[in-house]
């Protein structure tokens, strides 16, 4: 919907007002803020109490726009040439909006700020399954440690690949635009939300049936990574080699433009099997869930990467990373797990090829990086056991995680506080892959507890399974799933074990991480 014709907009100068309603939400915070960063005068309102702005934050740097909070004076209309308004306000033609239209001034929507302001600086899109926010943030870090300025979104607590948050994102100030640009798998949401990006560079760190709906299919799911691909014909790709999925669905988009692979040397620990756009399925010996060294009878087969990391070390944070140019250099990280370093190569080589760094910083950086919050997060010591949270919340990175953590700490119990996005059958391969890697089982969520007491009543687990005396009630809410109460309860009954790690996997565990801590 759209008040203003944006080819007719010629009157921006420096003495333009705008009007942003909502300054607190999102969109309006990101909005106001843009529009100052290109030299806008800007006078903001939002009607909840200053104390109650959730995003106060990220305005502190903003002195100069002019903040209503809890009302809006009549001035405010009488002195903004143009006017944004919160999308659900436009389109339930509110009394607001019928009181800007009474005035005359013009609305603007976040479509029209997107078609106004161009990104200022390249843009790089990560997207994947698994592993989007520690490459971003490590890609971050490295460009920070080189002087450069990534663009901010700063909204506390706001994941940086939700609703309209990576395209407004990339036309703030800064010099280089790192975006996250995850979906939840819907046919068209990734090309929508990365073609407002306008990417210059784009990496796939993997494809897994991790983020399924219960209606939807893998291939289809691959297909929506594959949006991100089309945009970046003639631009530069960066993939994971070891993924059969984004090889395969390469070859069904035919893509042509500058292809940057990069892949692991290592141990294989099994032999999976994962479905193949020929509609067969492609056998890996797999180094890590779902990649690995794979064939398929249709003819996709492996090859070797551009960037190969070999040498890997027992502890799984170091590395020799051989480049296409017969160059060989090591990196240390400051985090560890085969997973981290699929991680790691994808942003080393964004950082060398596309932000020109060299790799002595880049080195000294990755070095440097401490992961990400809620990712393998020590929160304390408890009974004499390790505690840990992590957001893994899907059978690969379930997998990954205790794999890693049960190299690292042999004895480990996993409290699973997670509630699948693929329903019930998910929630059950989340079950079977943390009986494969750790000890013990706490179930600490409506679903995960009924999937334990389904394995235990056919005989399944029986010794790594442990239920809490009792669970409290609670089901999923979106996409939490599980109440604190039945996170204390698991957590609780994981300390009574014998073992040198309690690691609380799931969104819930990352929400309450602080009441856990305080429970100790």
């Amino acid at each position: 919907m759209k008040d203003v014709n944006v080819m007719e907009i010629t009157d921006f100068d420096e003495n333009t007002v705008f009007g942003v309603i909502g300054v607190c939400g999102i969109n309006g915070n990101l909005i106001a803020r843009l529009l100052m960063d290109h030299g806008f005068k800007v006078q903001a309102n939002d009607m909840v109490n200053e104390e109650d702005c959730r995003f106060k934050a990220a305005l502190k740097d903003y002195p100069e726009m002019k903040i209503y909070y809890g009302e809006i004076p009549e001035t405010f209309f009488t002195s903004s040439d143009y006017m944004i308004i919160p999308t659900a306000l436009l389109e339930s033609k509110s009394m607001l909006y019928h009181k800007i239209k009474k005035y005359g001034i013009p609305i603007l929507t976040v479509k029209d700020i997107l078609e106004i302001f161009e990104p200022k600086h390249p843009v790089i899109c990560i997207t994947g399954t698994n592993g989007k926010t520690t490459t971003t943030t490590l890609l971050k870090h490295i460009a920070y440690h080189a002087g450069l300025k990534p663009c901010e979104h700063n909204l506390m607590g706001m994941q940086g690949n939700t609703a309209d948050i990576p395209p407004l994102q990339s036309r703030l100030n800064g010099n280089i635009n790192i975006l996250e640009t995850g979906t939840f798998g819907i046919k068209g949401s990734l090309e929508k939300l990365a073609k407002a990006c306008k990417p210059d560079v784009g990496l796939i760190t993997n494809i897994t049936p991790d983020h399924l709906s219960e209606n939807s299919s893998f291939l289809d799911y691959a297909r929506v990574k594959g949006e991100l691909v089309e945009l970046l014909r003639n631009k530069t790709l960066v993939i994971n080699n070891d993924d059969p999925t984004i090889e395969s669905l390469l070859k069904e988009l035919n893509y042509e433009g500058n292809l940057i692979s990069f892949g692991l040397d290592t141990n294989s620990n099994k032999t999976t099997l994962k479905q193949c756009f020929c509609g067969k399925k492609v056998q890996i010996k797999e180094f890590c869930g779902g990649v690995g060294v794979y064939e398929c009878n249709c003819g996709l087969k492996y090859t070797k990467p551009d960037y190969l990391a070999c040498n890997i070390n027992d502890k799984h944070n170091q590395f020799i990373l051989k480049t296409p140019y017969n160059e060989e250099y090591e990196f240390k990280l400051g985090i560890y797990g085969i997973h981290n370093i699929y991680n790691a190569v994808g942003a080393i080589i964004i950082a060398h090829e596309t932000l020109n760094i060299s790799y002595e910083t880049i080195k000294e950086a990755v070095k440097s990086f401490k992961g990400v919050g809620g990712r393998m997060e020590k929160i304390g010591i408890s009974h004499n056991k390790q505690i840990m949270v992590d957001y893994a919340h899907n059978p690969a990175g379930i997998t990954s995680v205790l794999k890693e953590l049960k190299n690292a700490y042999g004895t480990i119990v996993d409290v699973i506080t997670t509630s699948s996005e693929s329903g019930i059958d998910g929630d059950k391969e989340i079950l079977d892959c943390a009986a494969e890697h750790a000890n013990y089982i706490v179930p600490a969520s409506h679903n995960a507890y009924l999937c334990a007491k389904h394995a235990l009543d056919n005989g399944k687990y029986t010794d790594k399974i442990v239920l809490p005396d009792s669970m409290p009630e609670g089901d999923k809410k979106g996409t939490l799933g599980a109440t604190v109460e039945q996170v204390l309860v698991g957590f609780n009954k994981a300390l009574e074990l014998d073992a040198n790690l309690v690691v609380c996997t799931g969104e819930a565990a990352f929400k309450y991480k602080d009441i856990i801590k305080d429970n100790e």
